[in-house]
């Protein structure tokens, strides 16, 4: 539905829809995730004052447990495999 612009691609949507499947991709291997594990990747805009301004954000769901959500204080097209390895790891 492109009622009102919604639906209809912007421009960039091709490069940040490929950023986060990569950034999945890297979080999957360091984790270990297996397939029946969610991860979701998103770019916010953080509004507080003593934020950075952009956070890559991943939401890792897993059956049976809670959800976690492991921020990198960069934007998504900043985001290294390293980046997404150390946010694994320090949240344990």
């Amino acid at each position: 539905m492109a009622l009102f612009g919604f639906g209809r691609p912007r421009p960039g949507d091709a490069e940040r829809q490929a950023g986060r499947e990569r950034v999945a991709a890297w979080a999957r291997e360091a984790g270990g995730y297996g397939e029946g594990v969610v991860l979701k990747v998103n770019e916010i805009v953080c509004a507080d004052p003593a934020c950075p301004g952009f956070e890559t954000v991943i939401l890792v769901m897993a059956p049976g447990q809670r959800s976690v959500a492991l921020k990198i204080v960069k934007p998504l097209a900043d985001v290294t495999q390293d980046d997404v390895a150390r946010a694994i790891r320090a949240d344990g």
